[in-house]
């Protein structure tokens, strides 16, 4: 399996797992995170994989000042509902960095490292989701706005090309190529733009 060379430029994102430092996962608790991580649990790299991986990082940069952040103490509430539009891949994102899960999620050790209903659909508000530390209420709403990140070239016609039943290899090449580079720009040239990447404190 060969990625593009951009994933690993992309930022990283480390955070602080008590959980796998008990059962020996970690033996300091760190662990870290690459662009790739979240394209192998999505299956794909497009902007709005791109995108909640960038919001999470923002997220939890707001919330935790410098520190590492605590992975399993952060509750996040999606605004939208868990089957409307893109909402499912965003918020499996945020799961893998922060452990906040649903329902079916890790119900914890000792009355410890809990998991489970950390992350809730349907909340509303402006922005996609609402980060809370469990541990001092402070809060962040996330938000994205991707126009400003637009792709060379109209992709909708590319997109047609390839996915003919006759396309050829070039033509599927070129899409890929024209549709990663948004994917590269987002990452690398705007992961720290306020305009396409937003927070807002609330607390």
């Amino acid at each position: 399996m060969a990625f593009p060379e951009f994933f690993e430029q992309a930022p990283r994102i480390a955070v602080h797992d008590a959980l796998a430092r008990l059962l020996g996962a970690s033996d300091d608790g760190r662990i870290e995170y690459g662009y790739a991580d979240a394209v192998k649990l999505a299956g794909h790299s497009c902007p709005t994989v791109a995108g909640a991986w960038l919001m999470v990082r923002a997220a939890l940069q707001a919330l935790y000042r410098g520190q590492l952040p605590e992975r399993g103490g952060v509750r996040v509430d999606m605004a939208e509902a868990e089957d409307a539009g893109t909402t499912g891949v965003v918020a499996q994102v945020f799961t893998l960095i922060t452990g906040a899960a649903a329902g079916n999620g890790f119900q914890g050790v000792g009355g410890r490292f809990s998991r489970h209903n950390l992350l809730r659909h349907g909340a509303g508000g402006s922005g996609t989701a609402r980060f809370t530390r469990t541990d001092s209420g402070a809060a962040v709403e996330v938000g994205m706005d991707l126009s400003g990140v637009p792709a060379d070239v109209p992709l909708r016609p590319l997109l047609a090309s390839a996915l003919a039943d006759d396309a050829s290899d070039a033509t599927r090449a070129e899409f890929a190529r024209v549709w990663q580079g948004r994917v590269r720009r987002l990452l690398l040239e705007h992961a720290d733009d306020p305009a396409v990447i937003q927070v807002r404190p609330l607390t």
